[in-house]
């Protein structure tokens, strides 16, 4: 029996994951860039294997957070 759409409103909400050089391509700036966020946590990641995985909605928060006026 499929479940209804009452049964998937209250699972597990989806989370769209992007890799390393996916976030580097979106950010335009290098791999070994969007690993020193990861690292230093300013880019919130999950290690799957030996690679990272990070959401996609972190890497859009970031990119609000860094927006700043200049003069």
């Amino acid at each position: 029996m499929p479940p209804n759409k009452k049964d998937e409103a209250q699972g597990p909400r989806q989370v769209q994951f992007l890799t390393v050089a996916e976030v580097a391509t979106l950010m335009r700036v290098s791999k070994m860039t969007v690993y020193r966020l990861v690292h230093s946590g300013e880019l919130p990641a999950v290690r799957v294997g030996k690679s990272f995985r990070v959401p996609e909605k972190a890497v859009h928060t970031y990119l609000e957070g860094a927006y700043f006026d200049v003069g």
